[in-house]
Protein backbone atom coordinates (compact mmCIF):
# COMPACT_ATOMS: atom_id res chain seq x y z
CA UNK A 1 0.00 0.00 0.00
CA UNK A 2 1.12 3.56 -0.62
CA UNK A 3 0.37 6.85 1.11
CA UNK A 4 2.03 10.20 0.37
CA UNK A 5 4.58 8.36 -1.75
CA UNK A 6 5.50 6.02 1.12
CA UNK A 7 4.93 2.27 0.93
CA UNK A 8 3.77 0.13 3.86
CA UNK A 9 2.28 -3.31 4.47
CA UNK A 10 -0.33 -4.05 7.17
CA UNK A 11 -0.73 -7.62 8.46
CA UNK A 12 -3.83 -8.60 10.46
CA UNK A 13 -4.04 -11.59 12.80
CA UNK A 14 -7.43 -13.31 13.00
CA UNK A 15 -10.46 -13.86 10.76
CA UNK A 16 -13.38 -12.39 12.72
CA UNK A 17 -15.50 -9.22 12.61
CA UNK A 18 -12.61 -7.22 14.04
CA UNK A 19 -10.37 -8.32 11.16
CA UNK A 20 -13.00 -7.54 8.53
CA UNK A 21 -13.64 -4.12 10.04
CA UNK A 22 -9.94 -3.24 9.98
CA UNK A 23 -9.47 -4.67 6.47
CA UNK A 24 -12.47 -2.70 5.24
CA UNK A 25 -11.05 0.46 6.85
CA UNK A 26 -7.74 -0.05 5.02
CA UNK A 27 -9.60 -0.83 1.75
CA UNK A 28 -11.63 2.37 2.04
CA UNK A 29 -8.37 4.34 1.99
CA UNK A 30 -6.06 2.32 -0.27
CA UNK A 31 -8.32 0.04 -2.37
CA UNK A 32 -6.04 -2.96 -1.82
CA UNK A 33 -6.69 -6.21 0.06
CA UNK A 34 -4.95 -6.78 3.39
CA UNK A 35 -3.05 -9.96 4.25
CA UNK A 36 -4.26 -11.80 7.35
CA UNK A 37 -3.14 -14.94 9.16
CA UNK A 38 -5.40 -17.04 11.39
CA UNK A 39 -5.82 -20.49 12.89
CA UNK A 40 -9.36 -21.01 11.58
CA UNK A 41 -11.67 -19.42 9.03
CA UNK A 42 -14.61 -17.49 10.51
CA UNK A 43 -17.67 -16.29 8.64
CA UNK A 44 -17.00 -12.51 8.54
CA UNK A 45 -13.94 -12.93 6.30
CA UNK A 46 -15.38 -15.46 3.84
CA UNK A 47 -16.01 -14.62 0.16
CA UNK A 48 -14.34 -11.21 0.38
CA UNK A 49 -11.89 -9.25 -1.72
CA UNK A 50 -10.77 -6.86 1.06
CA UNK A 51 -8.73 -9.41 3.05
CA UNK A 52 -6.76 -12.53 2.11
CA UNK A 53 -6.72 -14.99 5.02
CA UNK A 54 -3.94 -17.58 5.17
CA UNK A 55 -4.92 -20.39 7.54
CA UNK A 56 -2.32 -22.03 9.80
CA UNK A 57 -3.69 -24.70 12.20
CA UNK A 58 -2.67 -23.95 15.78
CA UNK A 59 -1.62 -20.39 14.94
CA UNK A 60 -3.60 -18.96 17.85
CA UNK A 61 -1.09 -20.11 20.49
CA UNK A 62 2.54 -20.98 21.05
CA UNK A 63 4.64 -22.78 19.96
CA UNK A 64 2.97 -22.74 16.52
CA UNK A 65 2.48 -18.98 16.62
CA UNK A 66 6.07 -17.94 17.27
CA UNK A 67 7.45 -20.66 14.97
CA UNK A 68 5.22 -19.32 12.18
CA UNK A 69 6.16 -15.73 12.92
CA UNK A 70 9.84 -16.62 12.59
CA UNK A 71 9.09 -17.94 9.11
CA UNK A 72 7.10 -14.79 8.32
CA UNK A 73 10.05 -12.71 9.46
CA UNK A 74 12.08 -14.39 6.74
CA UNK A 75 9.30 -13.75 4.21
CA UNK A 76 9.11 -10.04 5.05
CA UNK A 77 12.75 -9.39 6.00
CA UNK A 78 13.63 -7.82 2.65
CA UNK A 79 10.65 -5.45 2.58
CA UNK A 80 12.07 -1.92 2.56
CA UNK A 81 8.72 -0.48 3.68
CA UNK A 82 7.24 -0.68 7.22
CA UNK A 83 5.34 -3.92 7.93
CA UNK A 84 2.73 -3.28 10.65
CA UNK A 85 1.50 -6.21 12.76
CA UNK A 86 -2.05 -5.78 14.11
CA UNK A 87 -3.57 -8.42 16.39
CA UNK A 88 -7.36 -8.49 16.20
CA UNK A 89 -8.10 -10.58 19.30
CA UNK A 90 -7.00 -10.83 22.92
CA UNK A 91 -4.83 -13.87 22.26
CA UNK A 92 -3.07 -12.39 19.24
CA UNK A 93 -2.45 -9.06 20.99
CA UNK A 94 -0.92 -10.94 23.93
CA UNK A 95 1.31 -13.04 21.66
CA UNK A 96 2.63 -9.98 19.81
CA UNK A 97 3.41 -8.27 23.10
CA UNK A 98 5.04 -11.39 24.54
CA UNK A 99 7.41 -11.80 21.57
CA UNK A 100 7.77 -8.13 20.62
CA UNK A 101 11.52 -8.00 21.29
CA UNK A 102 12.11 -10.84 18.82
CA UNK A 103 9.74 -9.48 16.17
CA UNK A 104 10.32 -5.74 16.02
CA UNK A 105 13.49 -5.89 13.92
CA UNK A 106 11.17 -6.78 10.99
CA UNK A 107 7.67 -5.80 12.14
CA UNK A 108 6.22 -2.64 13.66
CA UNK A 109 4.46 -3.90 16.82
CA UNK A 110 2.27 -1.08 18.24
CA UNK A 111 1.80 -2.77 21.61
CA UNK A 112 2.86 -2.23 25.21
CA UNK A 113 5.46 -4.45 26.84
CA UNK A 114 4.34 -7.86 28.09
CA UNK A 115 4.61 -7.12 31.82
CA UNK A 116 2.32 -4.12 31.44
CA UNK A 117 -0.07 -6.11 29.25
CA UNK A 118 -0.42 -8.77 31.96
CA UNK A 119 -1.32 -6.02 34.42
CA UNK A 120 -4.10 -4.74 32.21
CA UNK A 121 -5.65 -7.66 30.35
CA UNK A 122 -6.38 -9.64 33.51
CA UNK A 123 -9.49 -8.11 35.09
CA UNK A 124 -8.26 -8.75 38.63
CA UNK A 125 -5.01 -6.89 37.98
CA UNK A 126 -6.79 -4.18 35.99
CA UNK A 127 -8.95 -3.27 38.98
CA UNK A 128 -5.79 -2.85 41.08
CA UNK A 129 -4.55 -0.41 38.44
CA UNK A 130 -7.93 1.37 38.60
CA UNK A 131 -7.45 1.81 42.34
CA UNK A 132 -4.00 3.26 41.73
CA UNK A 133 -5.30 5.85 39.26
CA UNK A 134 -8.67 6.60 40.86
CA UNK A 135 -10.85 5.05 38.15
CA UNK A 136 -14.31 3.88 39.28
CA UNK A 137 -15.33 0.24 38.78
CA UNK A 138 -18.11 -1.95 40.23
CA UNK A 139 -17.72 -3.28 43.78
CA UNK A 140 -15.74 -6.48 43.26
CA UNK A 141 -14.67 -9.68 45.00
CA UNK A 142 -12.15 -12.13 43.58
CA UNK A 143 -12.83 -15.87 43.87
CA UNK A 144 -9.97 -18.35 43.48
CA UNK A 145 -10.25 -21.98 42.41
CA UNK A 146 -9.24 -23.04 45.93
CA UNK A 147 -12.08 -21.02 47.45
CA UNK A 148 -14.62 -22.22 44.92
CA UNK A 149 -13.76 -25.90 45.35
CA UNK A 150 -13.38 -25.87 49.17
CA UNK A 151 -15.85 -27.66 51.42
CA UNK A 152 -17.19 -24.39 52.79
CA UNK A 153 -19.46 -22.53 50.34
CA UNK A 154 -18.27 -19.17 48.99
CA UNK A 155 -19.93 -16.25 50.73
CA UNK A 156 -20.74 -13.37 48.41
CA UNK A 157 -21.27 -9.85 49.79
CA UNK A 158 -23.68 -8.44 47.21
CA UNK A 159 -27.43 -8.56 46.72
CA UNK A 160 -28.72 -10.56 43.76
CA UNK A 161 -28.46 -10.25 40.83
CA UNK A 162 -24.66 -10.36 40.69
CA UNK A 163 -22.27 -10.42 37.75
CA UNK A 164 -19.69 -13.22 37.43
CA UNK A 165 -16.95 -13.32 34.80
CA UNK A 166 -13.56 -14.96 34.26
CA UNK A 167 -10.52 -12.91 35.28
CA UNK A 168 -8.55 -14.55 32.46
CA UNK A 169 -10.51 -14.02 29.22
CA UNK A 170 -7.88 -15.78 27.09
CA UNK A 171 -8.03 -18.99 29.15
CA UNK A 172 -11.85 -18.81 29.16
CA UNK A 173 -11.90 -19.27 25.38
CA UNK A 174 -10.88 -22.93 25.87
CA UNK A 175 -13.46 -23.73 28.58
CA UNK A 176 -16.72 -25.34 27.39
CA UNK A 177 -19.82 -26.69 29.13
CA UNK A 178 -23.58 -26.53 28.78
CA UNK A 179 -24.73 -23.13 30.00
CA UNK A 180 -21.33 -21.49 29.46
CA UNK A 181 -21.58 -17.75 28.90
CA UNK A 182 -19.11 -14.99 28.19
CA UNK A 183 -20.33 -13.44 31.46
CA UNK A 184 -23.07 -14.47 33.89
CA UNK A 185 -25.85 -12.48 35.50
CA UNK A 186 -26.81 -14.67 38.45
CA UNK A 187 -30.16 -14.37 40.17
CA UNK A 188 -29.94 -16.67 43.22
CA UNK A 189 -27.61 -18.45 45.66
CA UNK A 190 -28.44 -21.85 44.17
CA UNK A 191 -27.56 -20.66 40.67
CA UNK A 192 -24.36 -19.07 41.98
CA UNK A 193 -23.11 -22.33 43.53
CA UNK A 194 -24.10 -24.37 40.47
CA UNK A 195 -22.20 -22.08 38.09
CA UNK A 196 -19.08 -22.03 40.29
CA UNK A 197 -18.97 -25.83 40.31
CA UNK A 198 -19.44 -26.14 36.54
CA UNK A 199 -16.72 -23.60 35.78
CA UNK A 200 -14.00 -25.38 37.74
CA UNK A 201 -15.23 -28.91 36.94
CA UNK A 202 -14.64 -28.09 33.27
CA UNK A 203 -11.02 -27.06 33.46
CA UNK A 204 -10.89 -23.35 34.25
CA UNK A 205 -7.92 -22.63 36.55
CA UNK A 206 -7.73 -18.86 37.04
CA UNK A 207 -9.71 -16.57 39.34
CA UNK A 208 -13.27 -15.38 38.85
CA UNK A 209 -14.50 -11.80 39.23
CA UNK A 210 -17.71 -11.43 41.24
CA UNK A 211 -19.28 -7.98 41.02
CA UNK A 212 -22.13 -5.93 42.26
CA UNK A 213 -24.54 -5.71 39.31
CA UNK A 214 -24.78 -2.12 38.12
CA UNK A 215 -28.52 -1.57 37.59
CA UNK A 216 -30.00 -0.72 34.23
CA UNK A 217 -30.32 -2.19 30.78
CA UNK A 218 -27.90 -2.23 27.82
CA UNK A 219 -28.49 1.45 27.08
CA UNK A 220 -26.52 2.36 30.23
CA UNK A 221 -23.34 0.96 28.65
CA UNK A 222 -20.61 3.02 26.99
CA UNK A 223 -17.67 1.90 24.86
CA UNK A 224 -14.58 3.96 24.08
CA UNK A 225 -11.92 3.30 21.45
CA UNK A 226 -8.60 5.11 21.59
CA UNK A 227 -5.35 5.25 19.68
CA UNK A 228 -2.16 6.17 21.55
CA UNK A 229 0.93 6.97 19.49
CA UNK A 230 4.45 5.63 19.88
CA UNK A 231 5.29 8.58 22.15
CA UNK A 232 2.47 7.57 24.56
CA UNK A 233 0.21 10.49 23.64
CA UNK A 234 -3.49 9.87 23.07
CA UNK A 235 -4.30 10.99 19.53
CA UNK A 236 -7.88 9.81 19.05
CA UNK A 237 -10.78 8.88 21.30
CA UNK A 238 -14.21 7.87 20.03
CA UNK A 239 -17.03 7.25 22.50
CA UNK A 240 -19.98 5.05 21.64
CA UNK A 241 -23.31 4.56 23.38
CA UNK A 242 -24.47 0.94 22.98
CA UNK A 243 -28.23 0.48 22.89
CA UNK A 244 -28.44 -3.30 22.48
CA UNK A 245 -26.26 -6.34 23.22
CA UNK A 246 -26.20 -9.87 21.84
CA UNK A 247 -28.21 -12.16 24.19
CA UNK A 248 -26.64 -15.44 23.00
CA UNK A 249 -24.74 -17.12 25.88
CA UNK A 250 -21.38 -17.19 24.07
CA UNK A 251 -21.70 -13.56 22.98
CA UNK A 252 -23.16 -11.74 26.00
CA UNK A 253 -21.51 -8.34 26.23
CA UNK A 254 -21.03 -8.03 22.46
CA UNK A 255 -22.67 -4.81 21.29
CA UNK A 256 -25.00 -4.94 18.29
CA UNK A 257 -26.12 -1.30 18.16
CA UNK A 258 -24.03 1.80 18.94
CA UNK A 259 -24.76 5.49 18.50
CA UNK A 260 -21.87 7.98 18.75
CA UNK A 261 -21.64 10.16 21.82
CA UNK A 262 -19.48 13.03 23.08
CA UNK A 263 -18.49 13.33 26.75
CA UNK A 264 -15.55 15.47 27.89
CA UNK A 265 -15.64 13.98 31.40
CA UNK A 266 -15.00 10.47 30.06
CA UNK A 267 -12.48 11.71 27.49
CA UNK A 268 -10.52 13.58 30.20
CA UNK A 269 -10.48 10.56 32.48
CA UNK A 270 -9.36 8.04 29.85
CA UNK A 271 -6.74 10.31 28.26
CA UNK A 272 -5.17 11.05 31.64
CA UNK A 273 -5.06 7.34 32.49
CA UNK A 274 -3.60 6.11 29.18
CA UNK A 275 -0.87 8.73 29.17
CA UNK A 276 -0.03 8.13 32.83
CA UNK A 277 0.60 4.41 32.23
CA UNK A 278 2.53 5.18 28.99
CA UNK A 279 0.22 3.12 26.81
CA UNK A 280 0.87 2.46 23.09
CA UNK A 281 -1.49 1.37 20.31
CA UNK A 282 -5.22 0.64 20.24
CA UNK A 283 -7.33 0.43 23.41
CA UNK A 284 -10.99 -0.41 23.92
CA UNK A 285 -12.87 0.30 27.18
CA UNK A 286 -16.24 -1.00 28.37
CA UNK A 287 -18.09 0.92 31.09
CA UNK A 288 -21.60 1.36 32.49
CA UNK A 289 -23.38 4.37 33.92
CA UNK A 290 -24.33 3.86 37.57
CA UNK A 291 -27.30 6.03 38.48
CA UNK A 292 -26.65 5.42 42.19
CA UNK A 293 -23.58 7.68 42.22
CA UNK A 294 -23.73 9.22 38.71
CA UNK A 295 -20.43 7.64 37.65
CA UNK A 296 -19.29 5.52 34.73
CA UNK A 297 -17.93 2.24 36.15
CA UNK A 298 -15.16 0.62 34.11
CA UNK A 299 -15.47 -3.10 33.41
CA UNK A 300 -12.31 -3.77 31.42
CA UNK A 301 -9.75 -2.55 28.94
CA UNK A 302 -9.10 -4.53 25.75
CA UNK A 303 -5.62 -3.98 24.36
CA UNK A 304 -6.89 -4.01 20.78
CA UNK A 305 -9.83 -2.79 18.73
CA UNK A 306 -13.17 -4.42 19.56
CA UNK A 307 -15.46 -6.46 17.28
CA UNK A 308 -17.83 -3.48 17.09
CA UNK A 309 -15.07 -0.89 16.65
CA UNK A 310 -15.97 -0.26 13.02
CA UNK A 311 -18.41 2.28 14.47
CA UNK A 312 -15.33 4.55 14.73
CA UNK A 313 -14.63 4.33 10.99
CA UNK A 314 -18.34 4.65 10.21
CA UNK A 315 -18.40 7.99 12.03
CA UNK A 316 -15.49 9.44 10.09
CA UNK A 317 -12.42 8.51 12.17
CA UNK A 318 -10.97 5.68 10.06
CA UNK A 319 -9.64 3.23 12.63
CA UNK A 320 -6.87 1.81 10.43
CA UNK A 321 -5.45 5.20 9.49
CA UNK A 322 -4.13 6.13 12.94
CA UNK A 323 -1.37 3.54 12.99
CA UNK A 324 -0.40 4.61 9.44
CA UNK A 325 -0.30 8.29 10.45
CA UNK A 326 1.85 7.30 13.41
CA UNK A 327 4.44 4.92 11.95
CA UNK A 328 4.39 5.62 8.19
CA UNK A 329 3.43 9.26 7.65
CA UNK A 330 4.92 10.53 10.91
CA UNK A 331 2.03 12.97 11.30
CA UNK A 332 0.92 12.39 14.89
CA UNK A 333 3.79 13.57 17.08
CA UNK A 334 2.67 17.21 17.22
CA UNK A 335 -0.97 16.66 16.24
CA UNK A 336 -3.73 17.56 18.74
CA UNK A 337 -5.91 14.88 20.29
CA UNK A 338 -9.08 14.19 18.33
CA UNK A 339 -12.16 13.87 20.54
CA UNK A 340 -14.72 12.36 18.24
CA UNK A 341 -18.43 12.93 17.72
CA UNK A 342 -18.80 16.57 18.74
CA UNK A 343 -20.79 17.39 15.58
CA UNK A 344 -24.22 15.71 15.77
CA UNK A 345 -24.82 16.32 12.07
CA UNK A 346 -22.04 13.81 11.23
CA UNK A 347 -23.32 10.99 13.44
CA UNK A 348 -24.10 7.52 12.10
CA UNK A 349 -25.64 4.51 13.83
CA UNK A 350 -23.61 1.28 13.79
CA UNK A 351 -25.62 -1.95 13.71
CA UNK A 352 -24.56 -5.55 14.08
CA UNK A 353 -28.08 -6.92 13.57
CA UNK A 354 -30.87 -6.36 11.04
CA UNK A 355 -32.86 -3.14 11.46
CA UNK A 356 -36.00 -5.14 12.33
CA UNK A 357 -34.18 -6.80 15.26
CA UNK A 358 -32.98 -3.43 16.51
CA UNK A 359 -36.48 -1.99 16.32
CA UNK A 360 -38.09 -4.93 18.11
CA UNK A 361 -35.67 -5.47 21.00
CA UNK A 362 -34.14 -2.10 21.86
CA UNK A 363 -35.67 -0.46 24.91
CA UNK A 364 -37.89 2.51 24.17
CA UNK A 365 -36.15 5.74 25.15
CA UNK A 366 -34.86 9.00 23.67
CA UNK A 367 -31.66 7.35 22.46
CA UNK A 368 -33.62 4.77 20.48
CA UNK A 369 -35.66 7.60 19.00
CA UNK A 370 -32.43 9.29 17.89
CA UNK A 371 -31.20 6.03 16.37
CA UNK A 372 -34.46 5.51 14.49
CA UNK A 373 -34.13 9.02 13.08
CA UNK A 374 -30.63 8.16 11.82
CA UNK A 375 -32.03 5.00 10.19
CA UNK A 376 -34.80 6.98 8.51
CA UNK A 377 -32.16 9.37 7.13
CA UNK A 378 -30.00 6.50 5.87
CA UNK A 379 -27.21 7.38 8.32
CA UNK A 380 -26.39 3.88 9.52
CA UNK A 381 -24.23 0.93 8.55
CA UNK A 382 -22.81 -2.43 9.55
CA UNK A 383 -19.31 -3.87 9.60
CA UNK A 384 -20.07 -6.78 7.29
CA UNK A 385 -22.28 -5.25 4.58
CA UNK A 386 -19.96 -3.35 2.24
CA UNK A 387 -21.14 -2.35 -1.23
CA UNK A 388 -17.60 -2.48 -2.66
CA UNK A 389 -17.25 -6.08 -1.46
CA UNK A 390 -20.42 -7.81 -2.54
CA UNK A 391 -20.91 -10.99 -4.55
CA UNK A 392 -23.55 -13.71 -4.58
CA UNK A 393 -21.79 -15.93 -2.03
CA UNK A 394 -21.13 -13.08 0.38
CA UNK A 395 -24.71 -11.82 -0.02
CA UNK A 396 -25.98 -15.31 0.90
CA UNK A 397 -23.60 -15.46 3.86
CA UNK A 398 -24.91 -12.13 5.14
CA UNK A 399 -28.50 -13.37 4.90
CA UNK A 400 -27.52 -16.45 6.91
CA UNK A 401 -25.77 -14.35 9.57
CA UNK A 402 -28.76 -12.03 9.90
CA UNK A 403 -31.13 -15.00 10.13
CA UNK A 404 -29.04 -16.42 12.99
CA UNK A 405 -29.23 -13.12 14.86
CA UNK A 406 -33.01 -13.10 14.49
CA UNK A 407 -33.25 -16.67 15.80
CA UNK A 408 -30.90 -16.01 18.73
CA UNK A 409 -32.79 -12.93 19.87
CA UNK A 410 -36.06 -14.87 19.86
CA UNK A 411 -34.42 -17.73 21.77
CA UNK A 412 -32.29 -15.94 24.36
CA UNK A 413 -33.40 -12.33 24.82
CA UNK A 414 -36.06 -12.91 27.48
CA UNK A 415 -33.72 -15.16 29.50
CA UNK A 416 -30.50 -13.15 29.33
CA UNK A 417 -31.53 -9.58 28.56
CA UNK A 418 -35.20 -9.22 29.32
Amino acid sequence: METNGKQFTPILLGSDFNVYGMARSFYDLYHEPVQAFASIQLAPTRYTKVVDVELIPGFDEDPVWIETMRKLKERYADHPEPVILIGCGDGYAELISKHKAELEDVFICPYIDYDKLKQLNNKENFYKVCDQYGLPYPATRTISKAQATAAEPVEQPFDYPVALKPANSVEWLDVHFEGRKKAFRIQSEAEFRDILKKIYDNGYQSDLILQDFVPGDDSNMRVLNAYVDQHHHVKMMCLGHPLLEDPAPSAIGNYVAIIPEYNDQIYDQIQKFLEAIEFTGYANFDMKYDSRDQSFKLFEINLRQGRSSFFVTLNGYNLADWVVKDYVKGELKDAPTVRANKDDSQHSLWLGVPVKVFKEYTRENADKDRALKLISEGRYGTTYRYDQDMNLKRWALIQWMQHNYTVNFKKYFAENKG
